[in-house]
């Protein structure tokens, strides 16, 4: 198993790649806070946060853009009072590449973070 998701980076795939399998992929879903992600269809990870207030989830919702940018990984963000959903997947093989769960597992990071605070 690789090292942990959360220190390595977001890294581009070639449209040859194949979407993972899920007896891969549940290798890394098993590194997420499985309370905030799962797996749709075979198709995406799909991430729930909750937050006590819409400033707060807002707040979170452009770290998570910020992330984004940095990682130029770019997933669907969906906010809403005192809660932000998100969509994340590699659209150029149209499924989940590793760079998924590496994405989702920063995200993971950042929202701990925010809790110990």
């Amino acid at each position: 198993m690789d090292f942990n998701l959360a220190d390595q980076q977001c890294l581009a795939c070639s449209s040859d790649d194949e979407p993972l399998p899920p007896e891969v992929y549940l290798d890394y879903l098993k590194q997420l806070d499985t309370e905030k992600w799962n797996v749709i269809e075979y198709h995406h990870l799909h991430g729930v946060y909750t937050f006590p207030d819409f400033k707060s989830a807002l707040s979170f919702s452009n770290s998570v853009g910020l992330l984004a940018e940095e990682e130029w990984h770019h997933p669907d963000i969906h906010l809403s009072w005192g809660k932000v959903n998100i969509d994340v997947w590699t659209h150029k093989i149209n499924g989940l590449h590793k760079t998924d769960f590496v994405f989702a597992a920063k995200v993971d990071r950042m929202y701990a973070e925010l809790s110990e605070n």
